[in-house]
């Protein structure tokens, strides 16, 4: 219908009629507002009563970082509410659903992955939501990308947003999905290396890339996935995390990444140092208090550093 033949219709519609339409728009709208919060109840039962009106990504980071898994879910719930074009905030969140779906799935026990997802009465709501961030957040970079498409930051978020639904797909539960995800993860993370070989994210998130390749798949079909090498992502990692002047909480996900890499090598007395560091900026990560406990009990009681936020 064309504007001339709207405007001239509108003219002969009643002024009572006018007042009803308001009336149910009204309605309309609150009636959407209430679904809106039920959702997020459902979706974030514990959002944290002491964050502030209008929480910051730095509060989420922390949260984050300190394991509360549920509180960083809820604050970076209203992260992306509020700023729906905010990639940093979206891909904070799915990488917080992504460890609220391993720590549910890992206080089921030692299961097998499908009856512990069986049994998680909560997982199918957060996988949910992790999907429908994810699908938000590649949509937005992409879109960015067409315009353009030399962007670092965008790119490390595509790449990113990529990798996590990988390790979820293939890490997690253990489906053989994803490899879309991953070659285009593979790509975007490349490109920005090749105009940025310091950007410490985008070398974390490639040397992840180098170590689970090189570690959990079979060396002879390593070259089908681009090739992948353990030690090259191991060595990565460290030379990020002691070079340091990195933002606080860049250096806490690169410090995390060697930290988690010494574990899995059984590099117990380099694994106990960077916990040491760790917890003196996140006392309140149960993780790596539990590891402290049995691996060096005398370091479990440690203050909160100086240098946190």
């Amino acid at each position: 219908m064309s504007c001339a033949v709207w405007n001239s219709a509108e003219w002969r519609i009643p002024l009572r009629w006018h007042m009803r339409v308001s009336v149910v728009l009204i309605v309309i709208l609150l009636g959407l507002q209430h679904v809106q919060l039920h959702a997020n109840t459902l979706l974030a039962p514990r959002a944290a009563d002491g964050i502030a009106r209008s929480p910051t990504l730095q509060e989420a980071q922390r949260f984050f970082y300190n394991g509360d898994y549920d509180t960083a879910a809820a604050v970076t719930l209203a992260l992306c509410a509020a700023r729906p074009d905010d990639l940093a905030a979206c891909e904070l969140r799915t990488s917080t659903l992504l460890f609220q779906i391993k720590k549910a799935l890992g206080d089921q026990g030692n299961l097998d992955k499908t009856t512990a997802w069986r049994l998680c009465a909560a997982c199918p709501a957060v996988m949910s939501a992790f999907l429908a961030e994810t699908v938000r957040g590649q949509t937005l970079a992409r879109a960015r990308l067409e315009i353009h498409p030399e962007d670092e930051d965008t790119l490390f978020f595509l790449g990113k947003l990529d990798l996590n639904y990988v390790w979820l797909q293939l890490g997690t539960l253990g489906h053989k999905t994803g490899w879309d995800e991953y070659w285009e993860a593979r790509r975007s993370l490349d490109r920005v290396l090749r105009m940025n070989p310091e950007n410490v994210r985008a070398r974390v998130a490639r040397a992840w890339i180098d170590y689970i390749v090189g570690t959990k798949v079979p060396r002879g079909v390593r070259w089908l996935l681009g090739g992948g090498n353990k030690k090259r992502g191991l060595v990565a990692v460290r030379q990020v995390v002691e070079m340091g002047g990195s933002d606080f909480f860049v250096q806490a996900e690169a410090m995390f990444a060697l930290w988690d890499m010494q574990v899995r090598e059984r590099e117990v007395p380099g694994a106990v140092a960077t916990a040491r560091m760790l917890a003196r900026d996140f006392p309140e990560n149960r993780e790596l208090r539990r590891f402290l406990t049995i691996h060096a009990p005398t370091a479990a009681t440690i203050d909160r550093g100086h240098n946190a936020p």
